[in-house]
């Protein structure tokens, strides 16, 4: 069920094989649709040294570094938010509320401002060029990062209220033009081969991992939080600069500009219907309406979006809220790893690094197929995970008072698997999406999908408040 992109033709969106190849029936939709078929004896060129790919997967670890990096400084936004006055929760209820339940807070500041910027994306494909939406975010992200880099050292204590005000502005603002950013990429990869999607997710997942591995090293080697926030905020200041220049670069590369040159305007087609084969080539927007069809294109990926709303869902349902309160049941030791370096290790840690096995591995196999019954059922039988997670050391609890499993390696393993099948299931899914379609409309089918999941976010997030106020 592995489509190799050296036995395809040059399709500059649907994957689809040579004559004589063999088509399993679950690949149909990837393989169904002759776009855009390049003239005959036409060369397509080779990306040499894989620039075209390490240059998406670059980008992909941009999209997410900064909101990783937010995330996983959890010692420095408790430092800040204990009036910076050592380790004693602050008497006032409120403040104990604000530093108990910052993580979800944060998540929903981050998904409702996505979620509606990834709406006004959509609405602005055709309006507003790809370049220009990409760059302006890049900016704006870095701006805030100068911002929360300038408050590192600012003393605090006496507005500590007003800092978490600002800090969640910093994160709505940064997750929206994010989230600008990272659609906008990702539905300019559906003119790629599919490879090259899947180098963009990957990239995300990357961009955890170094966040998670920069974490327990500045733990280990600065005894300052302020200095490791100082070093993370830096870092993805430094990155946003240089993924900057790397999509400067990408029209400069021959591989990277037969995939970008201009297609056909949207138009809306049945399911009957067969888009034109050999239609001139017209930019986007030049005829008909300025905003992409979008009931096509929710018709073709319905089943694909129900499962990457539902497996974000279950991911932002556990992760961060729920699974970076578990605690260690050897936390009374003493030993760092147990302590300051257990929350790090088993959550971001190995999260993020099953993430991307998870990721990667859809490069090589990419089953089931986009029309499977078995990637919803696969997806669904993800919310088994909740109940386990809860189950385990979680911190603090009045209502759930069974602890079953009393053993540190139970949240071990059930991260590993929360992060592998949320890389590889959401990875196909939303490779899949672009290639179900037209040309035409594979930017705007990405930004769709990413809609789909920054609303399984945005749901899970806020459940995740309500599921910590429960127990």
């Amino acid at each position: 069920s592995i489509v190799s992109e050296d036995d395809t033709c040059g399709s500059s969106n649907s994957t689809y094989q040579a004559l004589g190849s063999p088509q399993p029936t679950d690949q149909e939709a990837l393989l169904g649709k002759l776009l855009d078929r390049p003239a005959p004896g036409l060369h397509r060129p080779e990306d040499r040294f894989n620039g075209t790919y390490i240059i998406f997967f670059s980008l992909g670890i941009g999209s997410l570094l900064p909101w990783n990096f937010f995330v996983t400084a959890k010692e420095y936004w408790s430092f800040k938010l204990r009036n910076c006055s050592g380790t004693a929760l602050g008497k006032d209820s409120e403040d104990a509320d604000i530093l108990n339940y910052f993580e979800s807070y944060l998540a929903v500041a981050s998904t409702v401002p996505s979620l509606l910027c990834l709406v006004a994306n959509f609405l602005l494909v055709n309006r507003v060029r790809v370049h220009v939406r990409v760059l302006s975010s890049l900016t704006v992200t870095l701006a805030i990062f100068v911002v929360m880099i300038a408050l590192v050292k600012v003393d605090t204590s006496s507005w500590t209220r007003g800092f978490f005000t600002v800090t969640v502005i910093c994160m709505a603002l940064v997750s929206g033009s994010s989230t600008i950013f990272n659609s906008s990429v990702y539905g300019l990869t559906g003119s790629f081969p599919i490879r090259n999607a899947q180098a963009l997710i990957s990239g995300g997942a990357m961009g955890g991992t170094v966040s998670a591995v920069a974490s327990l090293v500045d733990l280990a080697a600065s005894s300052d939080v302020r200095d490791s926030a100082l070093a993370f905020f830096l870092t993805a200041a430094v990155f946003l600069g240089l993924c900057g220049v790397l999509y400067l670069l990408l029209p400069r590369l021959e591989y990277a500009r037969c995939y970008m040159r201009p297609v056909g305007p949207a138009r809306a087609f049945s399911a009957e219907d067969h888009p034109p084969q050999h239609a001139p080539a017209v930019p986007w927007g030049a005829s008909g309406s300025r905003t992409p069809p979008l009931r096509p294109i929710l018709r073709k990926t319905t089943n694909l979006g129900f499962c990457i709303l539902f497996l974000f869902l279950i991911t932002a349902l556990i992760f961060p809220a729920i699974s970076t309160n578990i605690e260690s049941l050897h936390k009374g030791s003493g030993s760092p790893w147990t302590t300051k370096l257990f929350v790090p290790l088993t959550v971001f840690l190995l999260f993020n690094f099953a993430d991307l096995c998870g990721r990667q591995v859809t490069a090589w196999v990419q089953v089931p197929g986009p029309n499977s019954r078995a990637l919803p059922g696969l997806v669904l039988l993800r919310a088994g995970l909740v109940p386990l997670f809860l189950l385990c050391n979680y911190q603090p609890r009045s209502r759930l008072s069974t602890v079953l499993f009393q053993s540190d390696v139970y949240p071990v393993l059930f991260t590993c698997l929360l992060g592998f099948s949320s890389g590889y299931l959401g990875t196909l899914a939303l490779i899949y999406g672009p290639k179900i379609v037209p040309r035409e409309l594979a930017e705007a089918t990405g930004m769709v999908m990413s809609f789909y999941m920054y609303t399984g976010l945005m749901l899970g997030s806020a459940g995740a408040a309500l599921l910590e106020h429960l127990i």
